[in-house]
């Protein structure tokens, strides 16, 4: 193993319930009703994919798809600057993957202007070597496009990647891309039988180790 590549939401932030927050109050303001049950079937979905998922729902008036998009994004921004965190293992991990001497990246489905806000913010953007967005793919997860491409800037083989994901469309993206996965699930859905597709499935990202390193060559 020679790199270790990061989704971004759910593994590095806690900034999902942002996204759900932003999601509601702006489509809701184009007279989307944002229900629970729908709102899960978007959940790992690009910002672009996403608006266009609630057009074609509730189709509105007056403003573009691009113009929704970015309202959801700007709110977004907002929220992680002001009330973003670390999602618990962050920096111990970040720490043991340099020490191992492992090239580090970021392949995430949400827009490339929010990485440098959400790495800013917690505070580790010393730490990657390369950060990758779905915006610059033909397509976003569970599509492996952003993790080729985030392997092959950091030139590093696919089969030497190890990629720590907390949604199962990113699991799906890295395995077809050839890479190996840890999978790190919210706590509510740890014991689902979804995340088995995952070479490994931990508890917090904290508790990667060498163990674990051994398990994966």
């Amino acid at each position: 193993m020679k790199a270790v590549i990061f989704d971004m939401d759910g593994v590095l932030i806690d900034s999902e319930p942002f996204w759900k927050e932003a999601e509601k109050q702006v489509f809701s303001s184009v007279g989307v009703k944002v229900t629970h049950e729908l709102s899960q079937v978007t959940a790992g979905m690009t910002t672009a994919e996403v608006t266009q998922f609630w057009y074609d729902h509730k189709p509105w008036r007056g403003k573009s798809l691009e113009e929704v998009e970015k309202e959801v994004v700007d709110l977004v921004e907002q929220l992680i600057m002001h009330h973003g965190k670390a999602m618990p293992g962050v920096f111990e991990t970040l720490a043991f993957s340099k020490k191992e001497n492992f090239k580090v990246g970021l392949a995430t489905n949400s827009p490339f202007r929010l990485v440098s806000v959400v790495l800013e913010r917690i505070g580790i953007t010393e730490f990657f070597d390369v950060t990758c967005s779905s915006e610059y793919e033909p397509r976003g997860k569970p599509h492996p496009a952003v993790y080729e491409t985030t392997a092959k800037r950091l030139e590093v083989a696919p089969a030497q990647c190890i990629v720590f994901e907390d949604s199962t469309s990113g699991i799906k993206a890295a395995k077809v891309a050839g890479m190996k996965t840890v999978a790190v699930p919210p706590k509510k859905d740890y014991h689902h039988q979804k995340y088995d597709l995952a070479d490994i499935k931990l508890y917090e990202l904290g508790a990667f180790g060498r163990v674990h390193l051994e398990y994966l060559v």
